[in-house]
């Protein structure tokens, strides 16, 4: 890159990728979470003392920590596009150095340079 403080070709193109396959995965998830929900509705038996296998409260806990941490990267590909329309994306909000632009084309919603991290 020429101009170390130029956004890197095809950020806006790379977080539109990424907001489709975090949304995409939050639709998934939300109809697993919503499944291991019926399923507990409809079970009967004692699966809270069941030592052979996992609990629905385990599955249903391990699908809500995977919905929060989709949600969360939502947020930071969303925070990332206001960086980009107000011109502070591929900036460092730590010390206010480019972030290298194979660091963005790794990590899309990088808000701090390598050194910063």
């Amino acid at each position: 890159m020429s101009d170390p403080g130029a956004v890197p070709p095809g950020a806006a193109a790379r977080l539109a990728a990424e907001r489709t396959r975090t949304t995409q995965r939050l639709d998934r998830l939300r109809h697993d979470f919503l499944g291991v929900v019926d399923a507990s509705r409809d079970s009967n038996a004692d699966d809270e003392h069941d030592p052979e296998g996992a609990t629905i409260a385990f599955e249903r806990s391990q699908v809500d920590a995977l919905l929060r941490q989709a949600e969360e990267h939502l947020a930071e590909v969303d925070a990332a596009y206001e960086r980009l329309a107000h011109g502070g994306y591929g900036r460092c909000e730590v010390c206010g150095r480019p972030i290298a632009a194979e660091r963005l084309e790794a990590r899309p919603t990088a808000r701090t340079c390598i050194s910063c991290a």
